[in-house]
């Protein structure tokens, strides 16, 4: 799984369904007491304290929100007061908690938000003002759960500033501090009596933020009934947000608006719309409003060329910047991020230290987030010697930081520098979040630490509060069944409080692979295509499943199912850079410019791996063909070729760096730890999942990957 390159700027909406945000919000504690005389099937173990039940159910998210809270604080409901009673008399539950203060009761942060929706529903301020105090007094605002019940007094109580700044002010917000936020913004614009044209752009771009297209473009269309009409900011405001959420659609429709009605394009609207488009995918349509601005700003190329690192347009996006800087334009910190994520993505290190030094020369201004840019592409680069570098004089660290080094120590294999680095966050008081756990995880994955991955998903839970996402439980699936441990992870999928998506059984289904386990991977596969069922990924990847296990009817059914959705797989591509230009290979490719000398060189290679013992495994090979076929198939694997046009066109000495989309197959794998100690050279392959750093006939993962 990739690591976020840097944070997004933070939204004002969440993407929400408004339908769902009018709802009113369970509090957590909302039950009703049972009948004061139970029937004997009523009473249990645990009748001589009150006993509740469920009123209203509660969401998802405040369920788990909830489970984390009781987890983290080893809540016990026998040594608790309960509010719930008091919902329909809150004064008693202020009057309650007044008591409790005056005894010196200990009220911690599962009682406060009790009692902050008492003074809600009488909007007691004061009171509640009073309990903020008391909350920062005794460390509870730490608690996602508290300052949610405080937004949601403030606002319930009229003060949507102070519920704003509290917002402003949390350093993690979970889906319920949104919904709160938003709903408060709702209740203010109904509530308005005459609206001006801010509130409704706001209004209009707040449903499109939350994904809610439709009830976005009705909100425009009842705005223009009412005659207020928009203005240069509502388009400009509503285009920023189409391309937030990849709403070309809707985008477009605006952007035919504009044309009939006769805005001007201003230079501000015209990049925005260059934005959107290149977030949609629609770099064609970015293009051709570029090319017809006649004046460009730095932000106007700069969108372009991100556009082209979105659609990994590698070559456009050099040509672009190359052009921008013969215009006079000078390149920012954010031009510069964009081109340093598409080196990342391409593993070209000779353009990324290119840009870094033109960094240094130029006196762009690094801030936190360039440098942590640099650093993940030292990273995703192979060179994580040069990433660790860089974090090592970083004076200003935020939490993407360190979750990109982490990021980057897990790919490598590095699973102990990984784990020492999270020893050092919480010796700096760096409080980390749910990414930070997902890189760890995978750093533990990738180095086959199962003990120390199964002891920080505990800690997770247990010392930080924090509910585990599909995400964390698919770093735990791969972390099993990378070991082996199959039915361990199988019955932690079982075990599951959310509903395993593609990730969790794709894990699954690649663990079951490596093992050779075709029944499990049966059972894997079926969860995924009944997911996914016009993905043939899944059906290709249990076809080598049955060839490995030379089940080969079963292969050739497969392969039937795959013919018939007329989707074709995904094909083997390796890529490597010489010189600053990135060349790309597919198995058996005879396209490149210098194949006749990448041939010589693969016969070379052939001969001398057999000098070495090179036996061919051809079990990889998954076709029901004959050994010598095999043996030929196997010389034109992708990353083989690029390895011969690597050796023909760099220094003896010289490091290679191939990366390949796909996983690298195990007869790759040997060949290229041979060719390693017989070229003498290093070599470095980053694959679908990890990197390898072949020197000396060894490889640093040690057959674990």
């Amino acid at each position: 799984m990739e690591m976020p390159l840097v944070s997004k700027p933070t939204s004002l909406l969440l993407p929400l369904t408004f339908q769902k945000l009018k709802q009113p919000i369970p509090p957590p504690s909302t039950f009703t007491k049972t009948p004061q005389n139970p029937s004997p099937q009523h009473q249990n173990k645990h009748q001589k304290h009150p006993s509740f039940t469920p009123n209203n159910h509660l969401c998802l998210d405040q369920t788990q929100q909830l489970h984390a809270h009781i987890t983290r604080t080893h809540f016990n409901h026998a040594q608790q007061v309960s509010f719930s009673p008091f919902e329909s008399h809150p004064r008693y539950a202020l009057n309650t908690y007044t008591y409790m203060r005056k005894l010196d009761i200990e009220v911690d942060s599962f009682i406060i938000p009790s009692v902050l929706k008492a003074c809600s529903q009488i909007s007691v301020a004061r009171m509640g003002k009073e309990i903020h105090g008391f909350s920062v007094k005794n460390g509870l605002v730490s608690d996602v759960f508290v300052v949610n019940a405080l937004m949601q007094m403030y606002s319930e109580c009229g003060s949507l500033v102070s519920a704003r700044l509290l917002f402003d002010k949390m350093s993690e917000r979970d889906v319920v501090s949104w919904s709160t936020m938003i709903r408060a913004y709702i209740t203010l614009f109904y509530g308005f009596s005459q609206r001006s044209i801010v509130s409704w752009t706001a209004m209009i771009a707040g449903y499109i933020r939350c994904n809610d297209l439709e009830e976005g473009e009705r909100l425009f269309v009842r705005m223009i009934e009412e005659n207020v009409f928009p203005n240069d900011i509502t388009m400009l405001s509503l285009i920023i947000s189409c391309g937030f959420v990849g709403a070309v659609q809707l985008g477009k429709r605006l952007h035919a608006y504009i044309l009939r009605n006769g805005f001007g394009m201003s230079l501000a609207l015209a990049t925005a719309l260059v934005d959107m488009y290149g977030k949609c995918g629609e770099i064609r349509s970015a293009r051709a409003i570029f090319d017809s601005m006649k004046n460009k700003d730095v932000m106007t190329w700069t969108a372009m060329i991100s556009a082209y690192a979105q659609a990994n347009c590698i070559d456009y996006a050099f040509q672009l910047f190359v052009q921008m800087r013969d215009n006079g334009v000078r390149p920012n910190e954010l031009t510069m991020v964009s081109l340093l994520s598409l080196c990342a993505v391409n593993g070209a290190l000779d353009m990324g230290k290119w840009f870094h030094a033109y960094i240094d020369k130029q006196g762009v201004e690094v801030d936190v987030i360039l440098k942590t840019a640099l650093i993940d592409m030292y990273a995703k680069c192979g060179d994580i010697s040069g990433a660790q570098r860089l974090f090592s004089e970083a004076i200003d660290r935020d939490i993407c930081t360190w979750n990109v080094m982490m990021a980057g120590y897990g790919m490598h294999g590095y699973g102990e520098k990984a784990l020492k680095l999270f020893t050092e966050m919480e010796t700096l008081g760096v409080k980390p979040n749910d990414i930070t756990f997902i890189g760890a995880l995978h750093a533990c994955s990738h180095a086959g630490l199962v003990v120390e991955g199964k002891g920080l998903f505990e800690k997770m839970i247990h010392d930080f509060g924090l509910v585990p996402k599909v995400e964390h439980y698919g770093c735990m699936v791969d972390l099993l069944g990378r070991a082996g441990l199959l039915d361990e992870a199988y019955k932690m999928i079982e075990s599951m409080p959310v509903t395993p998506n593609i990730a969790i059984w794709g894990a699954m289904l690649a663990a079951c692979k490596i093992h050779k386990n075709s029944n499990m991977g049966e059972l894997a596969a079926r969860e995924l295509l009944a997911l996914e069922p016009q993905n043939c990924g899944y059906k290709v990847l249990m076809s080598n499943i049955y060839a490995a296990a030379n089940r080969w009817n079963d292969v050739a059914g497969m392969r039937k199912a795959v013919k018939d959705t007329g989707i074709k797989k995904e094909p083997g591509m390796s890529s490597i850079e010489v010189n600053g230009l990135v060349h790309d290979f597919k198995m058996g490719d005879t396209a490149h410019p210098l194949i006749e000398k990448i041939s010589e060189m693969l016969a070379e290679m052939s001969k001398k791996l057999k000098e070495a013992g090179y036996l061919p495994d051809t079990s990889v090979v998954l076709h029901n063909i004959d050994e010598e076929e095999k043996e030929t198939a196997l010389n034109y694997h992708s990353e083989k070729l690029a390895m011969a046009f690597g050796l023909i066109s760099t220094a003896p000495g010289t490091p290679i760096r191939v990366v390949k989309n796909l996983r690298i197959c195990d007869d790759c794998h040997t060949v290229t730890k041979l060719l390693s100690k017989i070229y003498k050279r290093v070599i470095i392959v980053r694959d679908r999942n990890r990197f390898h750093h072949f020197r000396e006939g060894s490889c640093s993962c040690g057959g674990y990957w």
